[in-house]
């Protein structure tokens, strides 16, 4: 059964949408149909979409829309900042859509949004959720030179899923992306997550769980997957909150320096709680 959520239909969530299209801003929150919005949206907090609201890939389990995207907004980097301050946020998340269009994979982008956050809510914690840049390590590298504070790029899956589920991504190429973060600047902490419910097995989690520490990556996620629509991948499995648990306990014996782990658990569902309890 699907866990019950907040409304998305509340006035608290209608108010914040016409915050957002005032600023011209998309959130993944909206774009992907993510079952917390409610809850989000009602407490003020959002994770930016930027690089427009259309990806150059087409992941089964995703709900964002699929085609040919418009060139990058030049406003959208001080938009972002102008809605993190009237919101005062004291820790805001940007992801994008994925842009293999883009020379640069969207990185120049990326910094110019933390550089203008920097500058107008310089009170503010900033995570970044990157895609993989299609493995380009100097792309990668003009996001780590802005010294966001988190770094987060998701597996998302098993191995033994890709071809399924992101077949045009590359397991081992996401692990290089975390690997890198460290080798370019080991300050920078790392968190990645992935999605069950899919297929995959306990064991096969538990090895990507291991993958990703051998990377020194910090923080790990766990949710479960919920089928966004009639169009997407189905659901396979629906975990039960034991077994959760159990993913979190093995999480820090694997050597995760913070793990969050439940069922309605997206990477960046209450990730200013998850960085507090990392640093406490």
């Amino acid at each position: 059964m699907r866990p019950k959520v907040i409304s998305p239909l509340i006035p608290e969530v209608t108010e914040m949408k016409k915050m957002l299209r005032r600023l011209s801003l998309n959130t993944v929150c909206e774009e992907a149909s993510c079952p917390n919005i409610g809850e989000c949206f009602k407490k003020k907090t959002a994770t930016f979409m930027i690089l427009g609201n259309i990806c150059t890939r087409a992941c089964p389990y995703c709900d964002v829309d699929y085609g040919k995207p418009e060139p990058p907004d030049p406003e959208e980097p001080q938009n972002i900042a102008t809605a993190v301050k009237r919101l005062k946020l004291r820790h805001v998340v940007i992801t994008s859509v994925t842009r293999d269009d883009l020379p640069d994979g969207g990185a120049s982008h990326f910094a110019e949004v933390v550089k203008a956050v920097r500058r107008t809510a310089p009170e503010c914690r900033i995570e970044v959720l990157i895609p993989d840049f299609s493995g380009d390590r100097k792309s990668l590298e003009k996001v780590v030179e802005v010294k966001p504070d988190i770094i987060n790029h998701n597996i998302e899956t098993v191995p033994q899923l890709y071809k399924k589920i992101r077949h045009k991504g590359d397991y081992k190429r996401s692990l290089e992306i975390l690997r890198w973060v460290k080798e370019m600047d080991s300050s920078v902490i790392t968190k990645s997550g992935i999605m069950v419910g899919l297929g995959e097995s306990v064991e096969q989690v538990l090895s990507v769980m291991r993958d990703l520490v051998s990377v020194g990556c910090d923080i790990f996620t766990v949710g479960q997957y919920l089928q966004p629509s009639i169009h997407n991948y189905p659901v396979k499995k629906y975990y039960t909150e034991d077994e959760f648990r159990m993913f979190e306990t093995e999480g820090y014996r694997i050597g995760f320096k913070e793990v969050y782990s439940g069922i309605l658990v997206r990477s960046s569902y209450n990730a200013s709680e998850v960085f507090e309890r990392l640093i406490s």
